[in-house]
C-alpha cells in the first residue's frame, strides 16, 4: 500500500518542531508509520531545524539568545509530538491500527466499539488528548456527507474503504490535509464502509442549515 496523497510540507515541518496540537500529530504519526515517501521528507525536516539550530547558535548574540531562552523556559510546555515506529513494517496486519492510535483506540479495527451519531455515520471519540479533537469515523458505504468547509485544521487518514472529493480519491494510507479555505463534500465508495482517523483543531462548519441543524449530532 502506497499512499497518493500526503501530508502538507508545513505540517512535516510543524510536526518536526514539536508545534502540532496533540491530536493532529497523532494522525501525522499514524500517516508516518504508513508513508516512507513522508518519513524521508520528515528526515529533511529534521536535518533543516538541525542546521537552523546551529546556526542561530553561532550567530546569536549572548545576551539575545539568553533572553530568547527566558521566554522559551516560560512559555507552555509544547506537546511531544508522537514518534513513528524505529521498525516500521510496510505489510501490515489490516485489523491492526497503526500504532501511534493505540494509546486512544486500541491495536484491533475489529474490537472497536462504534457509537452511531447519525444516519450512516458511527464514531468513536478519543477522551483526554488535548489539543484538538481525535476521533475514529466509520461511514457506509456509498455515503454523501454534508458540504463543509473548516473553522481550523483537519487531518484525515483512511484506514479502510475509500472516498472522493473535489481533491481526489483517497484510500487506505491517504490523509487530507485540510485548512480553513477548503470547502468540500466527500462521498464514500461502494463496497465497504470507509474507516478513518480524523483530528480537528476547530469545528467544522457545514453549509445549509439542515447540515448545520445536524452538527450537533456528528459531534465535530
Amino acid at each position: 500500500m502506497t499512499p497518493n496523497h500526503h501530508l502538507d510540507d508545513a505540517t512535516v515541518l510543524s510536526y518536526s518542531a514539536g508545534a502540532l496540537p496533540a491530536a493532529l500529530a497523532v494522525v501525522a504519526s499514524a500517516h508516518l508509520e504508513r508513508c516512507a515517501a513522508c518519513r524521508t521528507r520528515l528526515l529533511d525536516a529534521d536535518q533543516i531545524g538541525g542546521v537552523l539550530l546551529q546556526q542561530q547558535r553561532v550567530d546569536t548574540p549572548a545576551e539575545d539568545a539568553r533572553a530568547a531562552m527566558l521566554v522559551l523556559l516560560d512559555a507552555e510546555p509544547a506537546v511531544e509530538p508522537p514518534a513513528p515506529p524505529a521498525d516500521i513494517v510496510e505489510e501490515h496486519d489490516p485489523d491492526r491500527l497503526p500504532s501511534a492510535l493505540h494509546p486512544w483506540f486500541g491495536n484491533s479495527m475489529r474490537a472497536l466499539r462504534w457509537r452511531r451519531v447519525a444516519p450512516g455515520v458511527q464514531r468513536i471519540l478519543a477522551s483526554g488528548i488535548g489539543g484538538g479533537d481525535l476521533m475514529l469515523l466509520r461511514i457506509a458505504p456509498g455515503s454523501k456527507l454534508p458540504l463543509h468547509s473548516h473553522g481550523g485544521n483537519e487531518l484525515t487518514m483512511i484506514l479502510d474503504g475509500a472516498y472522493d472529493d473535489m481533491l481526489g480519491h483517497f484510500g487506505p494510507g491517504d490523509v487530507a490535509d485540510l485548512d480553513g479555505e477548503t470547502n468540500h463534500q466527500p462521498v464514500t465508495s461502494p463496497g465497504v464502509p470507509c474507516i478513518c482517523v480524523a483530528a480537528t483543531d476547530a469545528p467544522l462548519v457545514f453549509s445549509g442549515w439542515v447540515a448545520r441543524t445536524l452538527q450537533p449530532l456528528f459531534g465535530f
